[in-house]
């Protein structure tokens, strides 16, 4: 029976067995990472990493199969564009477009000269290389940072909106890199002047532009009105998906780059009817190929080569993290964060990205480095990606301690805490409404309307100053300090409304509420069910749900269309 089942492993592809191995450990390491509450994307590493390591490699057709894998996770980086281009919002942009510019190009400009500084004359690389590494470095993940924001409830904090502002100029940032990123590879029969490469480059990618823009004018959305006439789902997918990979191929036949093709053709059909069809079909092949990519990233890793590399690679890991950390601090302080958000902005991107991983993938047969420098990269890459959701957890205790030793305390920016004082010394009989987000807006509106004074409490500094400039009486301070609340007047309000859904943050703010007036009517929202009651306990008097509310809108909305 042994032989037998040898016989019949020795007629099966290479390739097969090494996905159905990858898959199959992908799956294991990433259910007992879930129950740890870390990351999946640490278990496609260590799911690579296992494998390479195991000895398996050879018994799978060693390195050919393990190239045929590589270039299958390239599929994965093009769809990454793709649905990259797809989701780039314009709008998204012009709302953040301070904090995306001002911050973005702040974080990326100071990390790139000091790690190119760094790697220029540390490690004495050319100075393509030396560029290569610090744009690598200089990237943060967006997936785990976002995510990581997600799972702690503060995806609407103003840390999470800066981290996602540097984010879209680095997706911005990287499109265009990857467009030079022929100049900077040394090839063999290319002339090595600048200039001519340059000029050669701008014709191409001039050309480029003009055929994906006569596609996504006329061509492609011709192809995908006749598709979805057919009502075919099965061709509506293969449509979308050789539209993406048939602008990349050109892209790639111009010298352009797979990825910056797949980019174009993102956009092309971005402000189409079809784009969230478009994002459900992809989501899934790009997850899966994107897996792969992952996995193929671990495959690099040698283990042993890494424990002797360990005191240089924790050395990297720390460094960049600290100082991402540092400098994306003092920029979100520089911008208008408060102290603690600016921290958490800070920890959220201060990891290594996914197109770090990317560009020393594609970069590694140009050898502008050791070997032992690419282990030392990508492991430390892999490493602070991993490290970040714990990092981002612990950050919140860490910034509530630095608040309570004083840090920030006296320091407010661009606020003259005097004249908020002048003016909230008038206020009595008035309300308090902490955030100024839609919910807080019509609650203002309304309060107005019907002649109360309020007082906004809002953590945005940009909202706080377009409040301020329209009369509105604000306060740029934070629901979870004791000095915020005693600026607020609160012994002399007849009011206090908590209008954002973050359950933690609100039972902060009750906590000091009821210290300082147990009588004062309380209004609560509550994102969960499972928080109200909490809510409530800590002394909420009137608690809204998010989820009931919107069960109870739909059951109305149906009962409505229903005649009933």
């Amino acid at each position: 029976m042994l032989q037998a089942a040898v016989i019949a492993s020795a007629s099966i592809p290479p390739l097969f067995a090494l996905l159905a191995l990858m898959l199959a450990g992908v799956v294991m390491v990433s259910l007992l990472l879930l129950r740890l509450r870390q990351s999946m994307l640490a278990g496609y590493f260590i799911c690579g990493v296992l494998i390479a390591n195991s000895g398996v490699l050879g018994l799978l057709g060693g390195g050919e199969s393990h190239e045929q894998v590589s270039q299958m996770a390239e599929f994965g980086v093009v769809l990454l564009m793709f649905t990259l281009g797809l989701e780039f919002s314009l709008g998204e942009l012009r709302f953040l477009r301070r904090l995306a510019f001002v911050g973005g190009g702040w974080q990326m400009g100071l990390c790139i000269a000091a790690v190119a500084a760094g790697s220029y004359a540390v490690l004495s690389m050319s100075w393509q290389g030396a560029v290569l590494v610090s744009v690598a470095l200089a990237m943060s993940s967006t997936a785990v940072s976002l995510k990581s924001f997600q799972d702690l409830g503060l995806e609407a904090s103003p840390g999470a909106r800066m981290a996602l502002a540097v984010a879209i100029f680095q997706d911005l940032f990287i499109i265009v890199f990857f467009m030079f990123l022929p100049l900077l590879l040394p090839q063999e029969g290319v002339a090595p002047e600048l200039m001519p490469r340059l000029g050669s480059l701008a014709l191409r990618g001039g050309a480029f532009v003009i055929l994906a823009g006569v596609a996504a004018r006329w061509v492609i959305p011709w192809l995908l009105n006749a598709v979805t006439r057919t009502r075919s789902r099965e061709l509506f997918t293969l449509s979308v998906i050789g539209s993406c990979v048939g602008l990349a191929f050109v892209g790639g036949l111009l010298g352009l780059g797979l990825a910056m093709g797949a980019f174009i053709a993102g956009l092309a059909v971005s402000e189409s009817i079809f784009k969230h069809r478009i994002l459900a079909d992809v989501m899934p092949l790009k997850d899966l190929f994107l897996t792969l990519f992952f996995v193929s990233v671990g495959l690099m890793i040698d283990v042993r080569s890494a424990m002797v590399l360990w005191l240089p690679i924790c050395l990297l890991t720390v460094a960049l993290m600290l100082s991402k950390a540092g400098i994306i601090t003092a920029i979100a302080r520089r911008l208008g964060l408060a102290h603690k958000q600016a921290l958490m902005a800070g920890i959220g991107l201060c990891s290594a990205g996914e197109f770090s991983l990317v560009l020393l993938q594609q970069t590694r047969s140009a050898a502008l480095w050791s070997e032992d420098t690419q282990q030392t990269l990508l492991v430390a890459s892999a490493l602070s990606m991993g490290l970040l959701p714990a990092l981002l957890k612990f950050g919140i205790p860490l910034g509530d301690w630095l608040v309570k030793k004083g840090w920030g305390r006296g320091k407010p920016l661009k606020f003259d805490a005097g004249s908020l004082r002048q003016r909230v010394a008038g206020l009595s009989g008035h309300a308090i409404i902490c955030g100024h987000g839609p919910v807080g807006e019509k609650l203002n509106n309304a309060l107005r309307d019907a002649g109360v004074q309020t007082l906004i409490v809002e953590l945005n500094a940009e909202t706080a100053r377009s409040l301020q400039r329209e009369g509105q009486t604000v306060l740029f301070a934070d629901a979870c300090h004791q000095e915020t609340w005693e600026l607020t007047r609160l012994k002399n309000a007849r009011l206090v409304a908590l209008t954002f859904p973050d359950a933690t943050v609100n039972a902060q703010a009750l906590g000091l509420i009821r210290a300082l007036r147990p009588d004062i009517a309380v209004l609560a929202r509550a994102r969960f069910s499972s928080d109200v009651e909490r809510l409530k306990r800590l002394g909420a008097t009137q608690v809204v749900n998010d989820e009931t509310e919107a069960a109870k809108s739909i059951v109305d909305q149906a009962a409505k269309l229903q005649g009933t």
